[in-house]
């Protein structure tokens, strides 16, 4: 009975996993951009990208740059901020259905070393505007020229790469992205390598190579993880892969980082129950409840903890 509940288990899992939904929930996020002087950045667009939805929108910032997603669903998102003369940032956050979800304050950094031109400007935007319209070909080649024209500009590598993962030419895409390492000065922001470095591991997993996906997330100090949404999902690739023991590390991880996380917390219960420690599973099943008992994945939670205490 034990084994065909556990085979129930993995089950659901891959399901939430494998059948997207909908961006659209009852949820709202607030978020401020600054600069480093603490001011506001007008005009920033703000990428918004459901991980469960597989899907997303944009939106800008206003003068006080503030912006506001209303109308979304709970769950993980990823966000990337980009503005031409600051160096792009990305993160990603849990969102919470019930209750107000804290404001998420970041702050860009100014490109140093690189002249923004009008004219460079103006290139850039094109090619953007060739991506948003899945022209994904022609933005290639209008990012390419740019590079080729402006060698310090090494992070359009990153929008090239992009461009081929859009296309699902996900060596393309691998190619590009170690650019990124590879033409960095020795400076660099160490948070540009370690997206870079995700990025190269999404885009193997996306091409079905979990274990060098793998490899790649390893590459990342494990310390220096702070986004439990990331450590979820390389988590997540580990305990599909049949790693409990590695993949509790990244769950546990999660809920150091954000001790309200949801998904860290009803998976690191999943995992607990896979390898037989069903006390401390309880203990985590339990902390799931005080936080979220009305749902029906809290409904299920609870099933668990019924078999368990049997």
């Amino acid at each position: 009975m034990k084994k065909a509940l556990l085979g129930i288990f993995s089950i659901l899992l891959l399901t939430a996993m494998v059948f997207p939904q909908a961006y659209r929930g009852r949820a709202r996020v607030v978020g401020f951009v600054y600069d480093q002087s603490g001011n506001p950045i007008e005009g920033v667009t703000v990428k918004l990208y459901s991980i469960r939805a597989e899907d997303g929108f944009e939106l800008k910032t206003n003068k006080n740059g503030k912006w506001v997603a209303m109308g979304i669903r709970g769950g993980g998102w990823n966000i990337d901020f980009e503005k031409i003369g600051y160096m792009p940032h990305g993160i990603s956050i849990d969102v919470s259905s019930f209750g107000k979800n804290p404001d998420v304050e970041i702050t860009m950094e100014k490109v140093e070393g690189i002249v923004l031109t009008d004219e460079i400007q103006e290139k850039l935007s094109a090619g953007n505007e060739l991506f948003d319209a899945g022209k994904y070909e022609q933005a290639v080649q209008s990012y390419q020229k740019l590079l080729e024209e402006n060698p310090e500009l090494y992070i359009i590598n990153q929008n090239i790469g992009n461009c081929y993962f859009q296309m699902e030419q996900y060596d393309k895409a691998i190619e590009y992205y170690k650019k990124i390492m590879e033409d960095a000065p020795e400076d660099a922001d160490t948070n540009i390598l370690s997206d870079a470095q995700l990025l190269v591991g999404k885009a193997y997993e996306n091409k079905g190579d979990d274990e060098q996906a793998l490899e790649w997330y390893r590459k990342i100090e494990f310390e220096e993880i702070d986004d439990p949404v990331v450590l979820y999902n390389i988590g997540t690739r580990l305990y599909n892969m049949a790693n409990y023991e590695e993949a509790l590390k990244y769950y546990q991880r999660s809920i150091e980082v954000k001790d309200d996380f949801l998904d860290g917390l009803y998976q690191l219960g999943l995992t607990y129950l896979t390898l037989g420690k069903n006390e401390q599973a309880i203990v985590q099943f339990e902390e799931y409840l005080k936080i979220d008992p009305d749902s029906e994945r809290a409904n299920q939670v609870q099933g668990f903890l019924d078999y368990l205490r049997r």
